[in-house]
């Protein structure tokens, strides 16, 4: 697969996956989901009650993501997948913190694992590739 059609294809992942937290009304059936996905597989992790407050932030997370996911797709050079492995290791660190010093829900594993895989592919894919390559050159004949 070549890098690019790598980044494409985490982007439309992400499309996927986030949308259902960019609106008020399926965000909050995504989260009780997710409640229910603990009770039921009796994982005794913490989901809290979310309310309006909370929901604000989930939709702005969401629509950042969808339009990062657009970008990437309508625009791909390599170093978007650079940045978005970056991204990616940062989200991955903050699902860590909350799953191990709070005791979230395992459910969180579901997102966590894909954000592990994309961030290190697309991190090993930048390095290795020839559109990396001609990219960091062009990037630095700017700086030059």
């Amino acid at each position: 697969m070549k890098y690019i059609q790598l980044v494409k294809a985490s982007a439309w992942y992400d499309l996927i996956v986030t949308a259902p937290f960019a609106l008020p009304f399926t965000a909050k059936l995504t989260v009780e989901l997710m409640a229910q996905i603990d009770q039921s597989m009796n994982l005794g992790g913490y989901v809290p009650t979310f309310e309006p407050f909370h929901f604000i932030f989930t939709n702005l997370l969401g629509s950042l993501v969808i339009i990062w996911s657009v970008i990437r797709i309508r625009h791909s050079h390599a170093v978007m997948g650079l940045y978005d492995a970056i991204c990616r290791m940062f989200f991955a660190s903050l699902m860590m913190y909350y799953l191990f010093l709070y005791q979230a829900t395992p459910v969180i594993y579901f997102f966590l694992i894909p954000e592990l895989l994309w961030g290190i592919a697309q991190f090993w894919g930048y390095f290795g590739s020839d559109e990396s390559k001609r990219n960091q050159g062009a990037a630095l004949q700017r700086v030059i």
